[in-house]
């Protein structure tokens, strides 16, 4: 039993070997089609890697400090004797992850696109630019409604029209899709990266400068929110009181004009001076609370303004990813050649199924 299955094992396997040396001889007749099928797919791969725009890569590397801490406590406890809250910490809201969907962010991305930039001489936004590089207005030149499309720099977006949204949406898709790239190195170190890639090396360097930027004050501007209105109110206080306390001065000396020489046994003429004192006083003294109230706040607008500290801005020329005639050459001969084998192996495998049948 045993010595019959290894004869039926070494027939099969004979027969196996003899199944592929057949086919690789088929192969090899029909070597001449391979062969024009590897040239040829040569000849489109160097024809791509000639077509084929190089992708420029603008990178830009930064740092968060956020002074927190220290003697701020008692800053605080001040001010809350008058009712006031000078912000304390902003928070983690846009920390780690947070702060690199805040970069891909829509709002972010489109607030950059409409920066004003300088391009082939002229004031420009980045959205504009956008579209001349990518040839867009060539395909609008024939309809209407994109036609007289224009994102003019730095302008409004809320009134913009329902077409510039669905442009400028297309171009965020596009952008945030594949060409942009936002990374933290180590969720123990604050460094994040920012990468835009772009087939054109000016848009690129552009685009990533600008986006840094727009973040950097969103993110200023946000996180010092509070302790800027509060130290709004207190200015506004303290100004309020400064022209109350002037007032009540400048009533003292009305009223003592009024009563000088008078009769000392006729002191009901100098109750208007008493009060007038007596606002001059608690004038003063509300004053100098106020003001010491309103140096705090400032201290505390100081240490809730977080510094972005940018480390490396991309600097021309950009690095730059290039499909090379030789790499057009290796995969282009191997892919022809590739197909070319295998439509023939399956012409074959049809043929004796058919003759089969």
């Amino acid at each position: 039993m045993n010595n019959k299955t290894l004869v039926n094992e070494e027939i099969s396997l004979k027969d196996l070997i003899l199944q592929l040396k057949d086919w690789f001889l088929y192969l090899l007749s029909k070597w001449k089609i391979i062969i024009a099928a590897a040239l040829f797919g040569t000849l489109l791969g160097i024809t791509y890697s000639l077509i084929k725009k190089p992708i420029y890569t603008a990178s830009l590397s930064f740092a968060l400090e956020d002074e927190k801490g220290g003697g701020i406590g008692g800053a605080l406890g001040l001010a809350n004797t008058l009712g006031l809250d000078l912000g304390g910490s902003g928070g983690g809201i846009f920390e780690g992850s947070n702060l690199t969907e805040l970069i891909k962010s829509r709002s972010m991305v489109e607030k950059t696109l409409l920066s004003a930039v300088k391009y082939d001489g002229k004031i420009i936004s980045l959205a504009e630019m956008y579209i001349q590089i990518n040839e867009w207005r060539a395909d609008w030149a024939e309809i209407p409604k994109l036609a007289n499309v224009q994102f003019l720099p730095n302008s409004d977006r809320k009134v913009f029209t329902r077409v510039q949204d669905s442009i400028l949406g297309v171009m965020y898709k596009n952008l945030s899709k594949s060409d942009l790239s936002v990374a933290q190195k180590d969720k123990k170190i604050s460094i994040t990266s920012i990468d835009i890639s772009s087939t054109n090396e000016i848009f690129a360097k552009y685009f990533c400068d600008a986006l840094a930027q727009e973040v950097s004050d969103f993110y200023i501007a946000t996180k010092s929110k509070k302790a800027r209105m509060n130290m709004a109110i207190l200015e506004r206080q303290t100004d309020s009181i400064r022209r109350e306390l002037n007032g009540a001065i400048m009533g003292v000396a009305v009223a003592n004009d009024n009563t000088f020489n008078l009769n000392p046994a006729l002191n009901v003429r100098r109750t208007p001076s008493a009060k007038r004192q007596v606002d001059v006083q608690a004038n003063t003294a509300i004053l100098t609370e106020l003001v010491k109230q309103t140096e705090l706040a400032k201290v505390t607008l100081r240490k809730e303004t977080p510094l972005i500290q940018i480390i490396d801005r991309p600097i021309l020329p950009l690095n730059k990813v290039a499909f090379g005639k030789f790499k057009g050459v290796l995969i282009g001969g191997f892919l022809g050649a590739f197909f070319s084998i295998v439509v023939l192996l399956c012409k074959r495998l049809l043929k004796n199924v058919i003759d089969i049948s």
